[in-house]
């Protein structure tokens, strides 16, 4: 560019109509602008009443839950769910009793993938001296 005259930029022909197509384009990217502008302006002020509105009815239905259920005693005391100290028993070692044989059958299977997982990791460490 610096080699060119000024001279011989001003003989090249400008095409018809340039000037305004030029302007009309820049007009056109001026009107998109402003209306993303706008459209950005819109989005926090929608997402603050959502927000607010949104607080209000959780207000609300927290209040309404709360008014329902006032007249019902709260009671947290300790509650015996089996008047028969022996049945409690009994439920208690049938609950430990499961709890055990299928904590049984859970380190069996991670045994099992143990064992596969140390058959995998020799059989790698034999192929990577090999390619040593």
């Amino acid at each position: 560019m610096d080699a060119l005259n000024w001279k011989e930029l001003e003989q090249i022909p400008i095409p018809e109509g340039l000037e305004e197509r030029l302007s009309a384009k820049i007009d056109e990217w001026e009107r998109v602008e402003q209306k993303t502008k706008k459209q950005r302006l819109w989005l926090p002020i929608v997402m603050r009443y959502a927000a607010i509105a949104a607080s209000i009815v959780l207000i609300f239905g927290v209040g309404f839950y709360f008014l329902q259920h006032e007249d019902e005693p709260v009671n947290l005391a300790e509650q015996d769910t089996y008047q028969d100290p022996a049945v409690a028993q009994q439920e208690a070692e049938k609950a430990l009793n499961l709890l055990a044989v299928n904590l049984n059958k859970g380190l069996g299977q991670l045994e099992k993938a143990k064992a596969i997982s140390d058959r995998t990791e020799t059989t790698l460490n034999k192929q990577l001296k090999v390619m040593k």
